[in-house]
């Protein structure tokens, strides 16, 4: 799918700052600012390096100022906000278009000089690479002046004040950092270090995070183009110690790596196409590891357990990419503890955090899904099933964070300040969605995480009598617990706390995992609650807009965001849950695939706003038209993406 925007688009810095893009290079690192060539956010970088994948990012170019020169004229490119209003640039009027396929290319037009900027990120270094192409059909000779705004600092930190750089040819180092820059530039010209602090970030300010920006500018790079000539210039920012590399050979060589992943996975609707590219933008290498991961979103998360065994299910098995699969399944593996698989890795040699109690639960509905995918019951046997095992007993028994089957066979999980189901926000002391007790969605991943060590263990000639004797009890117990007769839907938790019968999305995936513990007729109303109260087109409700401490609109202080994050904000990601269900519970038939591939067709427009070709993590809970939270989010790729291949059975 080609993404095309006008000149309509960027009426003003208000629509222009609304969409951005996004490249990453499988390391941890991504160039991300808007299409106006602007800075909205702190966290906007043209090259955002990763010293140490996926984690270490560091800010190395926040941006580059484009300014072609005509006679005496100054013909502003790129565009830029600043806390003195007085001060803006707004170099957006004079973008023709722009378009982005596989790599985003920006069209400029002014007084018969049309140039066309490509820009590339390599997979698996941390270099990235900007074409120009100037094509001048006036009898005036020009100039495209190009100055790189170095930060050279974490991603997120603010500098206060410049660093001091060592400057060595077309190498800069400053904060432990050596750039080196490549390019055909026809002249450059060092200037005295100029230390900007005075950006404006709009949409930090709207999320009442630090508005106000800071970048130096050191060198001026020149593009020269003759009167009725065409010129090609490259300029490629580089931490690799490496020869110069070609501008057109990276653009290729990305495209057809695109390619590739796009024709391996099958798909044919161009809407899927363009996910299997966008979920391809969160897989990336780990170092500690030494193997593959997935990052729960941009700019901000990192590697999550939850996330990632929610994320694999779209971005590698519907895929097709069945060995990052199991890299991946292999790195949370190596790192179980308890029972439990780790919720984040962190760097520096700390230990991995384990405070989730629904990853584990998700590895074996994922390892399942593999196997259908795959029929690999090779590794399952060597080295999945064991963990399985493992994870069931530790379950039944009791580990940490009060996880344990409780004389129900139902699992209780949470105490205190532990919150360990996905809804787990907590401000200071309170926990705005507390769901102590036994989660709904828990219990499904439960009772299918024991119909699949079955299924596993028929297959591997393992006595499974345990396993079909306590899911027939699970079963049970979750039709006598978890039924609500008055709202015709399934409780939230059962605790006999207040927030037991709170309408949520979590009940979907009671359907939705492939043996669902209620019966048919129960799970039709249960996605008819959930389409009556929380569908939207751009993803489900977390609270029934009916209830009264449902909260409308996401945004504000770090205070009110927390309050509002899981109380009716939307979520693209419990989407395909929705749309599974859905299939499922009217067997597949030709008129249920019709009926969801028409909704599908609603959720197009989204990928056209915020981020080009991806999906946020959230939109508002009443009327969900702007993307909120990530700009970027795996779980939300992915599962829309697992709709497809559901589509096709």
């Amino acid at each position: 799918m080609k993404f095309n925007y006008g000149k309509n688009d960027f009426k003003s810095f208000k629509s222009g700052n609304e969409h951005c893009y996004l490249l990453t290079n499988g390391l941890g690192g991504f160039s991300s600012t808007t299409l106006i060539n602007s800075l909205a956010r702190n966290d906007h970088s043209l090259f955002m390096a990763c010293t140490k994948a996926p984690n270490n990012r560091k800010n190395i170019i926040s941006k580059v100022e484009e300014i072609l020169r005509i006679d005496n004229k100054e013909v502003h490119l790129s565009s830029q906000e600043y806390v003195c209003y007085t001060k803006n640039i707004a170099g957006f009027h004079n973008i023709h278009s722009f378009s982005q396929e596989y790599l985003p290319k920006w069209t400029y037009f002014y007084d018969g000089v049309e140039i066309i900027k490509t820009i590339v990120y390599e997979q698996g270094k941390n270099t990235l690479g900007i074409k120009y192409s100037i094509n001048n059909r006036n009898d005036k000779d020009v100039k495209l002046e190009v100055i790189p705004v170095f930060v050279f600092a974490k991603r997120g930190e603010i500098l206060s004040s410049p660093h001091n750089y060592t400057i060595k040819n077309d190498t800069f180092i400053a904060n432990d950092i050596e750039l080196n820059i490549h390019s055909n530039y026809s002249s450059k010209e060092l200037s005295t270090p100029t230390f900007i602090n005075d950006y404006y970030f709009a949409y930090d300010a709207v999320d009442g995070r630090n508005a106000v920006g800071s970048g130096t500018t050191l060198v001026s790079y020149y593009f020269e183009c003759n009167g009725k000539s065409q010129s090609e210039y490259q300029l490629i920012f580089t931490l690799e110690n490496e020869g110069i590399k070609d501008i057109d050979t990276l653009i290729s060589n990305e495209i057809d790596r695109q390619k590739k992943l796009i024709n391996n996975a099958g798909f044919e609707d161009d809407l899927a196409k363009t996910l299997v590219r966008a979920s391809d933008q969160f897989i990336s290498h780990r170092d500690s590891t030494n193997a593959k991961t997935i990052l729960a979103g941009y700019p901000w998360f990192e590697d999550w357990g939850r996330d990632t065994m929610f994320a694999v299910l779209g971005s590698c098995i519907s895929t097709k990419r069945f060995d990052d699969a199991k890299d991946i399944f292999r790195t949370f593996i190596k790192h179980i503890n308890k029972g439990l698989m780790p919720n984040l890795f962190p760097e520096g040699g700390i230990d991995p955090m384990y405070n989730t109690v629904d990853a584990s639960l998700l590895y074996i509905y994922a390892l399942y899904e593999y196997y259908l995918a795959s029929n690999d019951l090779k590794f399952i046997k060597e080295e999945a099933f064991q963990p399985i095992l493992d994870i069931i007993n530790w379950y039944k028994h009791g580990t940490d964070f009060n996880i344990y089957m409780d004389d129900d066979y139902l699992i209780n999980a949470g105490e205190g300040f532990h919150q360990v189901t996905w809804m787990d926000v907590r401000f200071n002391d309170i926990l705005p969605t507390a769901r102590h007790g036994k989660p709904v969605e828990v219990n499904a991943f439960w009772y299918n995480a024991l119909k699949v060590a079955s299924f596993f263990g028929t297959k591997l000639n393992f006595n499974v009598s345990e396993f079909d004797s306590l899911s027939h009890k699970v079963k049970k117990s979750f039709e006598e617990k978890f039924w609500n007769e008055e709202k015709k839907c399934l409780k939230d938790v059962v605790s006999g706390n207040n927030y037991d019968n709170q309408v949520r999305s979590n009940q979907i995936w009671a359907v939705m995992v492939p043996f669902s513990p209620l019966c048919n007729d129960k799970a039709k109303l249960v996605v008819d609650k959930v389409y009556q109260e929380l569908y939207t087109p751009y993803g489900l409700r977390t609270l029934s807009k009916y209830d009264k401490e449902f909260v409308k609109e996401y945004g504000g202080s770090h205070f009110k965001r927390d309050m509002s994050y899981h109380q009716g904000t939307v979520w693209p990601f419990p989407l395909g849950g929705y749309f599974i269900s859905y299939l499922k519970v009217n067997d597949y038939s030709v008129k249920a695939k019709e009926k969801v591939r028409e909704q599908l067709e609603y959720f197009e427009s989204c990928l056209r706003e915020g981020c080009v070709g991806q999906i946020a993590e959230i939109y508002d809970g009443l009327n969900p038209n702007e993307s909120r939270g990530c700009f970027a989010q795996a779980w939300s790729v992915s599962e829309i993406l697992r709709v497809f291949y559901h589509l096709t059975i």
